[in-house]
């Protein structure tokens, strides 16, 4: 039941936002009555709450199966931003769940002693691939793995989470899969670029002089 509830509350709050979901429509999805989910939840606020929980454990689990140690690290690289791009294109509730969290300023998942306390290796997981291809002459020294991680994200959620009103100004179809193919082309071309450590000088050259 408590699963039931929590499935049809995330159809629920993905579709219509926390302001527009209603309990009983959640009820009548889940086929419970309206004092369950109070029963589980404790109210509408709590209920949204545990949808958002859920939501970011099925993103640590995800992540959690992600195995790049012994991958190369500019392959890892490319496998990390194609994995991002491809949860948030497979759950595009998760965006919209986030969408409406943020338009409440994250108030309720600053509540959350559960998130908190999930485990994201996606950031570590970057940070070693970096670390790595440093060592090995691929990437330029000291990058800053957060930098990288909100590039990634930003460039797959902005992309996605626009998707409608972008085609529309655009006069073009964004989620046709050759402009997907596209997009996820050049958000790898654009982390690697940033990553890439510095051809070496020819013998003999001598660099610009600075100010």
């Amino acid at each position: 039941m408590r699963r039931r509830i929590l499935e049809a509350a995330t159809s629920e709050f993905a579709t219509h936002g926390y302001g527009g979901a209603r309990v009983e429509r959640i009820s009548a999805a889940a086929s419970t009555v309206d004092r369950m989910l109070y029963y589980y939840f404790g109210s509408k606020e709590g209920l949204f709450r545990a949808v958002l929980e859920n939501a970011y454990e099925r993103l640590g689990a995800a992540e959690q199966q992600l195995d790049l140690e012994q991958t190369d690290p500019v392959k890892g690289l490319r496998e990390l931003v194609a994995f991002t791009w491809r949860y948030y294109l497979a759950h595009p509730e998760f965006i919209r769940l986030l969408n409406s969290e943020n338009l409440h300023r994250g108030e309720h998942l600053r509540q959350s002693q559960r998130v908190r306390a999930l485990s994201f290796p996606l950031l570590s997981i970057l940070a070693r691939l970096l670390k790595r291809g440093a060592a090995s002459g691929a990437f330029r020294p000291r990058v800053d793995a957060v930098t990288v991680y909100l590039t990634i994200a930003s460039l797959a959620y902005f992309y996605l989470s626009n998707r409608y009103t972008l085609s529309s100004f655009l006069g073009e179809d964004l989620m046709s899969d050759a402009r997907q193919r596209r997009w996820l082309r050049h958000i790898t071309d654009l982390v690697l670029a940033h990553v890439a450590a510095a051809p070496a000088a020819a013998p003999g050259s001598r660099r610009a002089p600075t100010r």
